[in-house]
């Protein structure tokens, strides 16, 4: 089974700025930021009072009363995310074989929002160590458990082959791909709806990153505050969202005539086992698992025409990222181009990985490399070219894209144009 491919014909993005993968591409394609002031709550206290929010109305996207009293905020985006992504892809859900079909949902923080409002009421905002349990949600259990978030996507499309949730911090939604796309190649499964959900805008959440001074305090100018490989940068900006794709074995998806974004080719991921948020400067277990993924690709580093960074906008990121590239690319490194779409969407911790995707999926079906933004003064410590501040059109035939996360987590995943590994 290990030649079966796999196809990606189904994107489904709520993200900030744009619910839906085609008003995500018009703002990401345009250079727009949607970094501000956070709304969601009293971020006065705050160091960093900025995030990536979505305007979100589970209503008018389809929500039932019942799903949104029932549903934490990262399954209701998850639940959208996966209705515009099965329609996308033109599949029948009656003519498919469920048994065949699969969930691989990412996710760094769970059910965040609704756990924090349910401890927050029956503490009485922290008072009582002691709570009454009297007064607990009849859905807290699924709020507690993370696997209510694949459940829930499962629920939703009848998918009765594995399911699973994959919680690796900030590459939770690059791994959850990687592994449907290993069930699909090990014949587990022929379809998969796999990609990533976090809703982690709560002051909990806030003040985690507060504390450790990751998060940009630029809040006098919330919409450029997200600079990465920019000499004035100071930190990410938090985000939230989901990209729900329908991963589907090549034959199948050709079968019944479906239209095919990209062909993931390559995945690999690392650890560096060094420390729980630092980096290697040297970024050799990044460059590890760009060079497997590429091997599995059977794609050469100079084959690669644009590589989607993760791109924190921290210093430690740029450094170690870029390193990597030069290790694993060579001298194509400095030829590459390479973007963060973090610059306008923020960081969504276990959402991004497969948000990113989604772009890349959509650059290589428009043949546009969406940009940095905000890159005005570049860092002279670092000398790839990152398509500062407007989008770039490219024929793409290879792409790369990497994430790093806290606890050492490095992943790679390489997507081919469909018609590229054509005889």
């Amino acid at each position: 089974m290990s030649g079966r491919r796999i196809a990606i014909t189904g994107l489904g993005v709520v993200a900030p700025g744009a619910t839906g993968a085609k008003e995500f591409w018009d703002m990401i394609s345009a250079g727009r930021s949607a970094t501000r002031l956070i709304t969601a709550f009293d971020a006065t206290a705050f160091r960093s009072r900025i995030a990536a929010e979505i305007d979100f109305d589970p209503a008018r996207q389809g929500l039932s009363p019942r799903e949104i009293r029932r549903l934490d905020r990262a399954a209701q985006f998850a639940l959208v995310a996966t209705r515009e992504t099965i329609a996308d892809s033109g599949l029948d859900l009656e003519e498919l074989d469920p048994s065949r079909v699969g969930v691989s949902v990412g996710s760094a923080v769970g059910c965040t929002v609704r756990l924090e409002e349910e401890f927050v009421v029956l503490s009485d905002a922290g008072r009582d160590w002691n709570v009454d349990a009297s007064y607990a949600s009849p859905h807290l259990y699924d709020y507690y458990a993370p696997g209510s978030l694949a459940a829930e996507v499962a629920w939703e499309v009848n998918a009765q082959g594995p399911v699973t949730v994959v919680s690796a911090g900030c590459t939770s939604g690059l791994d959850s791909l990687g592994h449907a796309c290993d069930l699909i190649k090990e014949g587990r499964a022929d379809l998969m709806l796999a990609g990533g959900t976090d809703a982690p805008i709560t002051p909990i959440t806030v003040a985690c990153f507060d504390a450790i001074k990751a998060t940009s305090p630029r809040n006098e100018n919330a919409e450029s505050a997200l600079r990465p490989f920019d000499r004035t940068r100071n930190g990410f900006v938090l985000g939230e969202g989901s990209s729900m794709l329908v991963l589907e074995e090549w034959e199948h998806a050709r079968a019944r005539g479906a239209h095919v974004y990209a062909e993931i080719t390559g995945f690999a991921s690392r650890s560096n086992a060094f420390h729980m948020t630092g980096l290697r400067p040297d970024g050799a277990e990044l460059a590890s698992a760009v060079t497997a993924a590429l091997d599995e690709s059977r794609i050469r580093p100079e084959e690669i025409d644009y590589v989607n960074a993760h791109g924190t906008a921290t210093r430690q990121n740029d450094l170690h990222e870029t390193a990597a590239l030069k290790t694993s690319l060579g001298a194509h490194a400095y030829r590459a181009p390479v973007s963060s779409i973090k610059s306008m969407v923020g960081h969504s911790l276990g959402a991004i990985g497969s948000i990113e995707i989604a772009a890349c999926a959509l650059a290589m079906d428009q043949g546009v490399i969406p940009p940095t933004a905000n890159l005005h003064e570049p860092d002279p410590e670092l000398d790839l070219d990152y398509v500062p501040l407007v989008a770039r059109e490219a024929r793409l035939s290879a792409v790369l894209s990497v994430g790093s996360g806290f606890g050492g987590f490095q992943s790679a995943m390489v997507l081919a144009r469909p018609d590229r590994g054509a005889a």
